[in-house]
Parts: structure tokens; C-alpha cells; sequence
């Protein structure tokens, strides 16, 4: 007969009551599990292999094939923890703003029209770079909405693709193909949170300013057009403070840079 420690029975049952009451809670403030992740799925390798095949200069046109004759179902079946969603989708918009717009520069000349207009096809259905970023990567967030609304009104393909939980630093991972976006990197799942981070610090410390003179912090205007997805002006300072680009003790009034909409592709981290 094998015998089963009491004390493991005890353990669990606290784990499950903790998670449990974690999930009952209503703060906004949700605790995220981060399921570990053994190894990326084809679905993440594909998005690796699509920003490199473009880094590299090399034909994407299979690559592209194969967006087209995956699955919805397969993909909500293989991307479920947040971290494998962001990954995949991430590359995704990131390659696809490249392809196009090194095909179409003049796409970018009416920006609303480019981003808004499905031009995609990722999984049979066809996608705008507004349903892959505010839908699907944001978790159906209205688009100016200042990140404070979410979108009631959303198809299956979303309900059963978009992430769960807000995460800012994504705004920091999305090149938009202007002069001001953030740079290109390549993310998978194992290291997702690490690599963001690492992401989000090297942006905010390129595009910003401390005046400690003046008590003001001159930084990028993606914290004022998603705020939401900050938690507001307090959220934004702890980030700036989490990433070492204001000091812990200080609280400065904030200032929005301009914005370059420059067209500029081809821009990558070092890898």
C-alpha cells in the first residue's frame, strides 16, 4: 500500500484555496500565473522563424502560406497561457508591418485606413493590424479609447485568441513601422517576461528625459494614448521607476515627447 504524506495533502489543499480566493477577488489588479513553459509550440516557432526569415532578408512566402492554412481552434488549443499569446502574436504584427510596408510604403501615407483595413490572413480569416493589436493583443480594448473600454461587440475568432490580462509593456514590443516605434526583437514563450522587461527598459531609457531640476520626466506619448493599459498616471511612474529611469523617491509631473511618424523599417535589436 503507498502511503500518502499528510502534510502534502495539506499543502495542496491550501494552493487550492489560495488560487481559489485569488480568482473570487474583484481588484483589477489580478494575479497572473505564469504557467511554465516546457518548450515553444509550432505555432510560436513559426512567428520566430517569420522575424527572422525577414531580418535576414530571405522570402517569406511559404511562411505566409502557412499563416493561411493554420487553425483557429489549433491556435487557441496551443496558445493558452498569456505569455504564449503575446509571443506569437507580437511576431506576427511585427513581420506582417514589415512585409507590407516594404511592398506598399505608400500604405502609410493614410495611417487610419492602413492599420483599420483587413489585409491579413492569418488562419483563414482575414485580420487588420488594429484586430491583432487592440483585439486580440490587448484583450478587445476599443481603439480610442484611451485604453480604458473594452469592446463588447467581437467575433469568435477573438473571444477564443485574445489575451486575458492587461500588460503595457507590449506598446514597447510593437513596431508600427514609424520612426518613433519601439524596435524589432523576436520573443517566444520560455523567456517571454524577462525579454519584455529587458525591452521595455531600453525603450523608455532611449525615449526619455529626467529634469530632476524641474520635477518633470519628458517621456514617450504611448503612456497618454493607452494609460488605461497603465493604470493611469500612478502606474505609469511605478514603471519608469521599476525600469530605473526616474528615482524610487521622486514624483514628477509627466510630459509627453512628440511622436515621429516617420515611415522607417528594417529597425531591429541587436541579437
Amino acid at each position: 500500500m503507498i502511503k500518502t504524506n499528510p502534510n502534502l495533502k495539506i499543502g495542496a489543499l491550501v494552493s487550492l484555496l489560495f488560487v481559489l480566493f485569488s480568482f473570487s477577488c474583484g481588484n483589477k489588479q489580478a494575479i497572473v500565473i505564469h504557467t511554465p513553459v516546457v518548450a515553444n509550440n509550432q505555432f510560436i516557432i513559426l512567428s520566430m522563424e517569420m522575424i527572422d526569415a525577414i531580418r535576414d532578408k530571405k522570402s517569406t512566402i511559404n511562411l505566409q502560406m502557412r499563416y493561411e492554412q493554420l487553425n483557429s481552434d489549433s491556435l487557441a488549443k496551443y496558445l493558452v497561457t498569456d505569455d504564449q499569446k503575446k509571443a506569437f502574436w507580437i511576431n506576427t504584427y511585427n513581420s506582417f508591418i514589415q512585409i507590407i510596408l516594404t511592398e506598399h510604403p505608400e500604405y502609410f501615407e493614410n495611417r487610419g485606413n492602413f492599420f483599420g483595413k483587413p489585409r491579413i490572413v492569418i488562419a483563414q480569416k482575414k485580420l487588420s493590424f488594429d484586430d491583432i493589436e487592440h483585439g486580440i493583443i490587448r484583450g478587445s480594448k476599443i481603439k480610442l479609447s484611451l485604453g480604458l473600454l473594452n469592446n463588447p461587440f467581437v467575433d469568435e475568432f477573438e473571444k477564443k485568441l485574445r489575451t486575458k490580462n492587461e500588460d503595457g509593456r507590449v506598446h514597447f514590443a510593437l513596431n508600427c513601422g514609424a520612426k518613433s516605434c519601439p524596435l524589432i526583437s523576436t520573443y517566444d514563450a520560455k523567456d517571454f517576461n524577462s525579454k519584455i522587461d529587458q525591452v521595455a527598459k531600453s525603450f523608455l531609457t532611449k525615449v526619455s528625459a529626467y529634469k530632476k531640476e524641474d520635477n518633470v520626466i519628458l517621456t514617450t506619448p504611448l503612456f497618454s494614448w493607452f494609460r488605461g493599459d497603465f493604470d493611469g498616471k500612478n502606474g505609469v511612474l511605478k514603471m519608469l521607476k521599476q525600469y530605473e529611469i526616474i528615482p524610487a523617491e521622486s514624483n514628477p509631473k509627466i510630459e509627453y515627447d512628440a511622436y515621429d511618424w516617420s515611415l522607417s523599417l528594417g529597425n531591429y535589436y541587436v541579437q
